[in-house]
């Protein structure tokens, strides 16, 4: 077997310093402050017979234990214990102080540079790839990613409309993405019905703003942005389409995101399978007849999809990194896994290589 260096294309490292103090509840604030009290109630429920429930805290239990580090690097080493050494990891921060849920400990420029310290300072060189991210909600964050990515040299941006922004607002438009465009950088945005929500925000906008035909604007205007959806549309649309259900609303994103990249009409358009894939048993069946399809649609979606994990999002379930990865691995075979997990982020990250891309121009 060649050697194969995976990119997990959807790491997260922020920390509790980087979340509001309200968030998601202001009751929550007790756990932040004393997560063991998870683990006492945990404890209480089972002896009552509520397994499900008690499993539903260790879980929370352990996603706190995560936030709860001073560093980043710290959750980094957790993440890296489950990949192989050459692996590299893109690593995404959050700016969250403009979502109504109150003050943020530690600031996006001191996250950035912190963030740029443990690039830095990755071992192997590279291993780590930074991205810059903005919420034009927030103010000054525009401005701050644009630093990141021109005086720290991050790689590429995060977006997360579902905060409360469409993706075309107006302060990317105007301010970021003409940058983005010019370095021909790569971006990775939320795309699930699930996650992080802005206080004041509905689930019917949330949704609007983060459905994948709301970036037809966004590519039509910058072609040489190459944009990545994550979750490939989310838990809730993957539950619905193995079940034959409708989701929340008119389509399903799954399929969408699918129909968008089969199309060939948005050659810049990509996916990735971050948190999803952790319902593994459920959805690895579909994704793996997705793309083992040999057909041209077949081909296109098969040369789009990256890997990923949302680490550490994915503390809150069962399996771990490293059972997923083997899991996808097995699943997929070699040839297939090689091509998302290495092939494809090379071309999403650097625009270079060829992964299959599309011919059409969108």
């Amino acid at each position: 077997m060649e050697p194969i260096q995976i990119t997990n294309c959807h790491v997260h490292t922020f920390t509790q310093a980087h979340v509001p103090r309200d968030f998601p509840y202001k009751w929550t604030r007790l756990f932040q402050r004393v997560p063991i009290l998870i683990k006492g109630i945990a404890w209480i429920v089972r002896l009552l017979g509520q397994e499900d429930i008690a499993e539903k805290l260790d879980r929370l239990y352990r996603f706190q234990q995560e936030a709860q580090h001073d560093e980043q690097a710290a959750v980094l080493d957790n993440v890296k214990k489950h990949y192989p050494s050459n692996t590299r990891y893109v690593v995404l921060p959050m700016d969250m102080a403009g979502i109504g849920y109150g003050l943020v400990e530690e600031d996006l420029r001191t996250q950035h540079d912190k963030l740029h310290e443990m690039a830095q300072a990755a071992d192997p060189n590279g291993s780590v790839i930074p991205f810059a991210t903005v919420n034009p909600l927030s103010e000054g964050s525009a401005q701050e990613g644009l630093r990141a990515i021109k005086d720290l040299q991050f790689q590429g941006l995060k977006i997360y409309p579902r905060m409360g922004f469409a993706p075309d607002h107006p302060v990317l438009m105007e301010t970021v993405y003409p940058e983005i465009n010019r370095r021909k950088m790569p971006v990775m945005t939320h795309c699930s019905r699930g996650g992080v929500q802005g206080r004041e925000v509905s689930d019917y906008i949330a949704d609007r703003y983060t459905e994948p035909k709301a970036y037809r604007p966004v590519m039509r205007a910058f072609p040489d942005i190459r944009i990545c959806l994550a979750h490939f549309g989310g838990q809730k649309d993957w539950h619905a389409y193995a079940n034959g259900e409708a989701p929340r609303g008119d389509e399903n994103w799954q399929v969408q995101i699918r129909d968008m990249i089969g199309s060939g009409d948005w050659p810049q358009l990509w996916t990735d399978i971050s948190y999803t894939l952790f319902h593994f048993d459920d959805y690895i069946p579909f994704l793996r007849l997705f793309l083992l399809d040999e057909t041209e649609a077949g081909d296109r979606l098969r040369s789009r999809v990256l890997f990923g994990s949302d680490f550490y999002m994915t503390r809150q379930e069962k399996l771990s990194e490293k059972a997923v990865c083997f899991r996808l691995r097995n699943a997929l075979g070699e040839e297939v896994f090689r091509q998302i997990a290495q092939d494809n982020p090379e071309v999403w990250l650097r625009g270079t290589g060829n992964a299959g891309a599309n011919s059409a121009t969108g």
